[in-house]
């Protein structure tokens, strides 16, 4: 998110993005989670390995936008405190 951006915010709106972008985050956390464990026990249990291997490569793939959000919800934070 540019600094440009969230300087034409609102507290409110900042406020509302922040609470926002932490429920999208924890539910991606959660999802991944469990899709790193299922195919774990996949990999474990069942004889074809061939879709839990893939189903990993798209859990690394898609965490990769963890640190991403973690970025914004910092700027956001430290904009807030700023304007306090």
């Amino acid at each position: 998110m540019k600094k440009e951006d969230l300087k034409n915010k609102t507290t409110e709106r900042l406020k509302s993005e922040l609470k926002a972008i932490k429920i999208i985050t924890g539910a991606l956390i959660g999802v991944l989670t469990l899709l790193f464990i299922i195919s774990i026990y996949g990999l474990i249990v069942k004889e074809n390995n061939s879709t839990f291997i893939a189903l990993i490569a798209v859990a690394i793939s898609l965490s990769a936008i963890l640190p991403i959000q973690f970025v914004n919800m910092k700027n956001i934070k430290n904009k807030l405190n700023v304007i306090k």
